[in-house]
């Protein structure tokens, strides 16, 4: 289980139009949101998706950058980025599933074609939304075991402009006894 204040797993995937993405090193001033999303099969991660892309300039305004990630390969990340009509969003892809895991992902198998007709991987991750410091800890973190009931970003903005304001730490640090 990842925990706040600590270290994340690295992260480096390649993405559609910027290059690598190394988490590690990806510059910003308050911290990277990386949104995992489980792929073109899906479509409440394409309304999902397409909130987030509103939301890119209000991050990135607060020093924030953001990406959204999947084990789809570059075509199938590339159509869903088409589909949402993404201009700001950064896509990575080709997520190792091991590397899901690591980060604490729920892995699921296909069941066939989804209501939208499009083919579900033979395994895939569930949704993941992190918040990870430029120095690589766990600031914010949120897995799901199904593709519903998702945090907003709306929301997340608005405690991001808290936690700003009132420097407020990440929570859920303790591990000692209860």
């Amino acid at each position: 289980m990842l925990m706040p204040r600590q270290i994340t797993p690295d992260l480096s995937v390649p993405t559609l139009d910027h290059g690598n993405f190394d988490l590690g090193s990806d510059g910003s001033e308050r911290g990277t949101v990386v949104c995992f999303y489980r792929g073109l099969h899906c479509p409440l991660c394409a309304n999902y998706l397409t909130e987030l892309e509103k939301k890119v300039g209000d991050f990135a305004e607060r020093g924030v950058k953001t990406i959204a990630i999947s084990s789809d390969g570059e075509e199938r990340a590339r159509a869903m980025a088409d589909k949402i009509g993404a201009s700001k969003l950064r896509f990575g892809y080709d997520l190792s599933l091991p590397k899901a895991k690591e980060w604490g992902l729920y892995i699921s198998t296909s069941r066939g074609k989804t209501s939208i007709g499009i083919e579900e991987p033979a395994l895939f991750s569930e949704p993941g939304l992190f918040m990870v410091t430029p120095e690589q800890s766990l600031y914010y973190g949120s897995v799901q075991t199904m593709p519903f009931v998702r945090p907003h970003f709306s929301e997340l903005v608005g405690a991001l402009d808290f936690a700003i304001a009132n420097d407020y730490p990440a929570r859920g640090e303790y591990t000692g006894a209860v």
